[in-house]
Formats: structure tokens, C-alpha cells, sequence
């Protein structure tokens, strides 16, 4: 185990070598990044950051909820790759609804290519594999997440997340999602956060005056979600930037406020990425958690300050 403390206002990092890493501001464990998690196949095992929290201490994440064992907090997924679920659970099959298949894969963390600890910020640079459910190889990725912009006196903190996806097989991969594959409304796909229960029904907020649940299949730069928290009083802001895709297919949102809180900026929405041999997909995002329900003036001042 490694720590270091840089002092009030900064970050202390922790690392639990083949576990997990935990970043800590002023006392708080913001987020804990685990990497190698002990996660049953049908679930889609790979890495996920939960608990997430906000620098009040709220949680802002959800872990194996009774609907979907499979979500886990933020976690970088694709629901349908050339007929294998590296989301976890059930695969949507088209005029059958969704069925319990033997093709959810996984993703095994390889390695960290970089650890670098500043007094305010924590950049992980990783290389994983993608493996099928029959262990063939199909994608290497090339991951990098970085923590910081820590503002007490703001009451938010930020994460960036990269991802580099190639694709390492003999033969061409297509990214979808249920979507692509025919059910309206569900292009669940790429990078998604799942939100406490109790933040079900919370506001829906995105550029131009737009937002609700109508937002769902659209495209904007940011979108925020506000909810009231469980245990802790008070409520918080996820605020979402779409970020980059290589791809020419458009990112749009996936978004729910209902059955439960849900944000995912697709990359494969309602049409496919294809990528050739030895081609890649590369995707960049970025998270806002913030102290209290940020209204939409506070959410467009810090989008037009911050957007990456």
C-alpha cells in the first residue's frame, strides 16, 4: 500500500496494488477506482469507479442495484460488440426481447503504464484487453483517468476519461447497442454513470435550454443531472460533457430519470461504429460532481468555463 498527503485543499491517493485506487479530498473519499474487481461472469466483469461522492461526502453512484447487478457506479462498457455483451447481463435480441445468452466477455486490467501523484491531481494511464466470452482477444484498450480540479469553495471536483479501443481481431468489430439492434430509445452504449436511487426523478438539464427525459437520443455538448440525496441533507450536480468520438457517428445521449437516474454519452446511439482491423475508436469525456442542485445559470457559467 502507498499513500501520500499533500495537505488541506489537495488530494491524498491511495493504492491498494491489485485492487483498487482511492482519492481522498479533505477527508473524503471521493472516488475509489477499482480495477481488478471480484465481479461474477454474468455481470461483464471490468473496472469501475464507485463509491462516488461529492466533497460534502453525498454519494453520487450506485453499486449492483436489484435491477441491473451489472451497473456499477461509472464504468466504461459496450453493450453490443459483433454479438458479444461487454455490459453485462441479458442481451437484447430483436423480436425476442432480452435474453440470458453465453456472451458476455470481460475486460482484464493489464497494467498501469503511468501513476502520476501531483498536490492537486492523480492521472492513471492503463492498459486492459478485452476478451470474449469463448477467451479470444478482440479489443486493446488504452485507458487514462484523471482527477482534479478540486474546488472546495465551489464544492466540486472533476474527472477526465479516455479511452483508446483497438481492435485486435482478424476481422471487422461493429459497435451497437440495443438501439442499433432494433429496440427504440435504448443506445445504451460506451461510458456510463448509474446514480443512487435516490436521485430518481431528479432534473435534466442541457445547453440551449433544453433538457427533461425528452433529451433522450439527442445531441448537446453537456448535460446535467440533479438529485436530493438519501442519509446525507441537500442535493448535487452530475454535470456530463459529451467530449470527442473519432468516429463520423455523432455521441448523443442516453438519459433516464426514471425507473432510476442514468447518464451515457453513446458513442453507437441508433447506428453502428465499425471498425476494421487494427483500427481504433478513441473517446474522451468529461464528469463534474458538485456540492448542491446547481441551477441551469450556475451549470452554463461552469460549462463555459471548464468545457474540455
Amino acid at each position: 500500500m502507498t499513500s501520500r498527503d499533500h495537505g488541506t485543499g489537495r488530494i491524498i491517493v491511495t493504492h491498494e496494488h491489485g485492487r483498487r485506487v482511492v482519492v481522498d479530498a479533505n477527508g473524503v473519499k471521493i472516488a475509489t477506482y477499482a480495477y481488478d474487481p471480484p465481479v461474477p461472469a454474468f455481470e461483464g466483469p471490468k473496472p469501475y469507479l464507485h463509491p462516488l461522492r461529492t466533497l460534502d461526502g453525498a454519494l453520487v453512484s450506485a453499486y449492483r442495484p436489484n435491477d441491473h447487478r451489472w451497473h456499477k457506479g461509472l464504468q466504461m462498457t459496450i453493450s453490443h460488440l459483433s454479438g458479444q455483451n461487454f455490459w453485462g447481463g441479458n442481451s437484447y435480441v430483436h423480436g425476442e426481447g432480452y435474453r440470458a445468452r453465453d456472451n458476455v466477455g470481460r475486460m482484464r486490467h493489464d497494467g498501469f503504464d503511468l501513476v502520476d501523484v501531483t498536490p492537486t491531481e492523480l492521472t492513471l494511464r492503463e492498459s486492459l484487453t478485452w476478451i470474449t466470452s469463448t477467451g479470444e482477444h478482440w479489443v486493446a484498450e488504452r485507458r487514462e483517468l484523471r482527477f482534479h480540479g478540486v474546488d472546495p469553495g465551489r464544492g466540486s471536483w472533476m474527472l477526465d476519461f479516455g479511452t483508446e479501443l483497438r481492435n485486435t481481431r482478424s476481422a471487422e468489430l461493429r459497435v451497437g447497442s440495443p438501439t442499433t439492434h432494433g429496440r427504440p430509445n435504448a443506445g445504451y452504449t460506451g461510458f456510463f454513470w448509474r446514480g443512487p436511487r435516490g436521485w430518481t426523478d431528479g432534473r435534466i438539464i442541457t445547453a440551449d435550454g433544453g433538457g427533461g427525459p425528452e433529451t433522450m437520443g439527442r445531441r448537446s455538448p453537456w448535460l446535467a443531472y440533479t438529485g436530493e440525496h438519501d442519509e446525507v441533507d441537500g442535493g448535487g450536480t452530475v454535470l456530463v460533457f459529451a467530449g470527442t468520438s473519432s468516429a463520423a457517428v455523432p455521441l448523443r445521449w442516453f438519459v433516464r430519470n426514471t425507473p432510476f437516474p442514468a447518464v451515457n454519452p453513446s458513442p453507437a446511439f441508433d447506428e453502428e461504429v465499425v471498425l476494421a482491423p487494427d483500427e481504433s475508436l478513441r473517446l474522451r469525456h468529461r464528469v463534474v460532481f458538485a456540492d448542491r442542485a446547481w441551477e441551469r445559470s450556475e451549470i452554463e457559467a461552469f460549462a463555459a468555463e471548464h468545457a474540455p
